[in-house]
């Protein structure tokens, strides 16, 4: 009996491990991680553009290659049977035009990849660069993304 008790808490904690690293596979997580990073990367990026901080070329470009790095792996993760669950904010046309969306985060790269060549030193040369940036993301959320608002 006392055997028994010992087993059933064991195996539980490791079903809850495995459970875990699942989820974390999972492409609806990584894809949320993800964009968690980019929202993350584009705060200190849009309060300097605001001219509520600094401009600091060195926290752009930190900020820039979040972007590229989440521009490179974004697209494949995507695949048939993500389409809802886990609170995804994916939306159906993902899937139902996936050639417009691959469209749409291939402009949103090149404009990453314009701003990082274009390494702006100042406010002035990183406005533009980085706000077609912006445009890019902003419309594939547009046309992409459920709001949760």
């Amino acid at each position: 009996m006392s055997s028994m008790k010992l087993k059933l808490p064991i195996f539980l904690a490791v079903m809850a491990v495995a459970t875990s690293a699942f989820a974390d596979d999972d492409p609806r997580h990584v894809r949320h991680e993800l964009m968690e990073g980019v929202r993350d990367a584009a705060k200190p990026v849009g309060l300097m553009l605001r001219g509520e901080a600094e401009f600091d070329s060195e926290q752009l470009m930190q900020s820039l290659n979040v972007w590229k790095d989440a521009a490179a792996k974004f697209g494949d993760l995507f695949p048939e049977g993500t389409e809802t669950g886990m609170d995804t904010e994916a939306a159906p046309a993902i899937w139902t035009d996936r050639e417009g969306f691959d469209a749409a985060l291939a402009k949103w790269a090149a404009a990453v990849d314009t701003a990082i060549a274009a390494a702006p030193d100042s406010l002035e040369a990183a406005r533009p660069v980085v706000g077609a940036a912006f445009q890019n993301c902003k419309a594939c959320h547009d046309n992409y993304r459920i709001s949760d608002d």
